[in-house]
Formats: C-alpha cells, sequence, structure tokens
C-alpha cells in the first residue's frame, strides 16, 4: 500500500515586516554579502511587497515596523527578536552594523503593549537563531548567537531550549539551515550542524524533510510555514517537491535581490506569538 499523504492544517499567524526602503549592501557580515555587487532597491522593495501580499492573501496579518535610515538590513526582521507567549526577548546583535535594530525593536514592542519586553544579555539574533517549534524551542550557535543567550531564552520563555550547533559559515544562523514545518515537524540541511547535533535533530524528528546541498545553498530552508502552506525562495525546487509529497503546499517566491544580504522568506518575518 502507498504510503498515506499526512493531512496537514494551516493556522493563520501575525508577522512583524519592514519595507526595504533602505536596502543595500554596504558592508559584509556574513558570506553571502559582497559591496562589490550592485543592489537594486526598488526590486528588493517589489519582491518584498510581493510576499507581503502573499502573507495576506493567506489571511495572515502583517504587522510594520518602521525603516530606518542606516540599518540597510532592518528588512530581515526575524533578526530583532524572538516572540513567544506575549513576551519579546530583543536580539542583542554581534555586529555593530546591526545594533540600532535592537533599540529600534525594543520600541516597537513597548509601544504595542507587549507584557514583557527583555533586551538579551548575550548576543542573541532573534529568531534567525532561536526557532519556536511549539513548546520548544531549538536554538542555535557556532557564528552569531552565545550559547549563553540559551539559558537567557528558557529562563523567560519556560519552555525547552535545545541548543545546535552550526559549523558551515555559509549557514550562520540556524534559520538558513533549518525550517519548523509544524510544531513537531522540521526540514534541514544535515552538513551544516555539528554531528551531535545531527544526532540530536534526527532523535528529535525521524520523519524530517532533508534538504541536499544545493536546495541549501539558495536558502530553500530560510522558508516560513504556517502548518500547510510553506513559502520558500524559487530556486528550492526539490524541497518543493519534497514538501508536497509530505502533504504541504510550496508556494515559491522570488527573493534573489533580498538574498544579496544572506536572507530570504523566514530572514524577512518575524512572528508575533500571542499569550
Amino acid at each position: 500500500m502507498p504510503n498515506r499523504i499526512p493531512e496537514r492544517t494551516a493556522r493563520p499567524r501575525r508577522f512583524l515586516m519592514c519595507r526595504p526602503t533602505h536596502f543595500t549592501v554596504d558592508y559584509a557580515i556574513n558570506p553571502w554579502m559582497d559591496p562589490e555587487r550592485p543592489t537594486d532597491t526598488a526590486l528588493a522593495v517589489r519582491q518584498w511587497e510581493h510576499l507581503r501580499t502573499l502573507y495576506r492573501r493567506l489571511g495572515h496579518t502583517v504587522e510594520l515596523i518602521e525603516p530606518l535610515p542606516g540599518l540597510p538590513d532592518m528588512v530581515y526582521t526575524a533578526n530583532g527578536a524572538t516572540v513567544l507567549d506575549g513576551r519579546a526577548l530583543v536580539a542583542t546583535f554581534r555586529h555593530p552594523e546591526r545594533a540600532g535594530e535592537s533599540d529600534a525593536h525594543q520600541a516597537w514592542f513597548r509601544a504595542h503593549g507587549y507584557r514583557e519586553v527583555r533586551r538579551a544579555g548575550h548576543v542573541n539574533e532573534g529568531e534567525g537563531d532561536l526557532l519556536v517549534a511549539g513548546r520548544r524551542v531549538l536554538a542555535g550557535t557556532g557564528f552569531r548567537t552565545d550559547p549563553a543567550a540559551h539559558a537567557e531564552a528558557r529562563a523567560l520563555f519556560g519552555v525547552q531550549v535545545l541548543s545546535l550547533t552550526l559549523v558551515d559559515p555559509r549557514f550562520y544562523h540556524l534559520d538558513t539551515a533549518l525550517a519548523v514545518l509544524d510544531d513537531d515537524h522540521v526540514m534541514y540541511y544535515p552538513a551544516a550542524f555539528s554531528p551531535d547535533s545531527q544526532a540530536l535533530l534526527r532523535s528529535l524528528y525521524p520523519d524530517a524533510i532533508l534538504a541536499d546541498r544545493a536546495d541549501a545553498e539558495v536558502f530553500g530552508l530560510n522558508a516560513v510555514s504556517d502548518g500547510r502552506r510553506v513559502l520558500l525562495p524559487e530556486p528550492a525546487k526539490a524541497l518543493a517537491a519534497q514538501l508536497a509529497e509530505q502533504g504541504y503546499e510550496p508556494w515559491p517566491v522570488d527573493v534573489s535581490e533580498l538574498l544579496k544580504g544572506g536572507g530570504g522568506p523566514k530572514c524577512c518575518t518575524l512572528e508575533l506569538r500571542p499569550a
């Protein structure tokens, strides 16, 4: 008998996004950034607008944070915080080029009535490295977020926080190497992780979707799932096919200009989880 395709259920989400009004690449803080490569801000805005429109079409709510001059990476709102149960743990960035984003996000959460807003005491790059999977947080380290930040998240959110070590600098944030598809299902690129972390992921998610190198290198794992619909970069063809085989609806999006800064759909999308 053929394997039964699981039924997937979409849930409406609330996202925070930032228009790439000031997007450019004039410094390099990850392997994908090249200041010598021209960028097209108008194209980045059009791609971002399409992503936002898709979220709304799919029934999700999109909140906006004002883009600030001098902060070209602010479009990558996922890095600004981790939000769970109405609490916001605001990022403390490793690189000074992004430090100003922390103040902007902290002010936004306070202005919007979040019951607890805390600035991370250790380097912590938000949902770039702290991905919520049900009542568990998968927490990356190796290039950006300090391991001590994982304990800080555990103390604030009161949930299990599991550390995963990244070993390939091209996958400098956890959300470039792993995507949460539903509370108990993920997809990831094994070679981005240390052997111990690979073993942990196999034990936690024996039915995970595994990406190949080609799809990982086009940021196919920097994806956003609502439990059924998965928005991911267009070039990740094999990964999209795997998602369809597992009962998901892949929604390919063109984020080619935003990829020049080292970010895709997920980097542009911070989920706001209410209490």
